[in-house]
C-alpha cells in the first residue's frame, strides 16, 4: 500500500501538482493542515485536494481561514495573507475547510498538525516535545506538519532519536514508535526550495521521503499579482 501524506501546501498548487505527478499512482492521499494561507490559490488546491479524495486535519490556517482568532497570533505578513485568503476564498473551499478535525485515526497512525498533545500550535522540533507529544499518542505512530522541515522522531528502549531525512532517505519503523513529518509541500523552510513530501508503506512500516522542484517563478507572479505581501514570495526561493 503506498499513501502520500503531505503538509502545509499553503495554497501553493503548482507545488502541489508537480507532488502528486511525482508520487504517481497512490491508494490514498492524506494531509496534515495548513491548506491555505501565504500562497496565491487557496480553491484551487482544496479542489485538487478533493479530486483525489484526500483526508487529514485541519491546520492554524485553516482554522484562521474560517474567521478563528487564530489570525491575532500571526506576524503582518501571515495576517495580511490570511486576509486577503478569507476574502478569496469560495463557500465550497470554506466548506470543505470546515470538515476537517483536529485529529485524526487511520490505522495505528495519528493525524495532527501540530503535535499529539497540541494538535493546532505546537511545533514538535526538540526530543523534550517529542517525549510529551508520544506520552499524549494513543496509536503506535504519529505524523505531524506545521515546522515545515521534513523530519522523524523514534522511540525505541525509552531513546529518543531524530532523523533529518534527504531527498529519497527511508525509514523502516518496525519494532519502534515514530512521529513522522513529510516537511511542506508549499512552502519548505529547511533550506531546499523544492516541494517535500512522503510516501508511507503502513504495511512494511517504511515511510521515504522526496523533494520535487517546481516552477517557483510562475507561484511568485501569481503571488504578487493578488497582491500578497513581497516577502512571501520571495522566501520561495530559498526554502527558509
Amino acid at each position: 500500500m503506498r499513501i502520500a501524506v503531505l503538509s502545509d501546501v499553503h495554497s501553493n498548487l503548482i507545488a502541489l501538482d508537480a507532488v502528486l505527478a511525482h508520487a504517481g499512482p497512490v491508494d490514498e492521499v492524506w494531509h496534515l493542515g495548513d491548506i491555505v494561507g501565504y500562497g496565491p490559490d487557496p480553491d484551487g488546491v482544496v479542489a485538487r485536494l478533493a479530486e483525489v479524495t484526500a483526508v487529514g486535519v485541519r491546520g492554524n490556517h485553516d482554522a484562521a481561514a474560517l474567521g478563528g482568532a487564530e489570525i491575532e497570533h500571526f506576524n503582518p505578513e501571515a495576517r495580511a495573507a490570511m486576509e486577503w485568503t478569507r476574502g478569496a476564498i469560495s463557500d465550497d473551499t470554506r466548506a470543505w475547510l470546515a470538515t476537517l478535525p483536529e485529529r485524526r485515526m487511520e490505522g495505528d497512525m495519528t493525524l495532527v498538525h501540530g503535535s499529539p498533545r497540541d494538535p493546532i500550535w505546537e511545533y514538535l522540533t526538540t526530543a523534550s516535545a517529542a517525549r510529551g507529544s508520544f506520552a499524549a499518542l494513543t496509536t503506535a505512530h504519529g505524523l505531524n506538519g506545521h515546522t515545515h522541515v521534513p523530519a522523524a522522531f523514534t522511540l525505541e528502549a525509552d531513546r529518543i532519536s531524530l532523523l533529518q531525512p534527504r531527498d529519497g532517505e527511508s525509514l523502516s519503523f518496525t519494532g519502534t514508535r515514530t512521529l513522522l513529518n513529510p516537511g511542506s509541500v508549499g512552502q519548505p523552510r529547511d533550506g531546499d526550495p523544492a516541494a517535500s513530501y512522503l510516501i508511507l508503506d503502513p504495511e512494511r512500516q517504511v515511510a521515504t521521503w522526496h523533494r520535487v522542484p517546481y516552477d517557483i517563478g510562475t507561484v511568485q507572479a501569481a503571488m504578487r499579482e493578488v497582491g500578497l505581501p513581497p516577502r512571501l514570495a520571495a522566501r520561495l526561493n530559498h526554502g527558509r
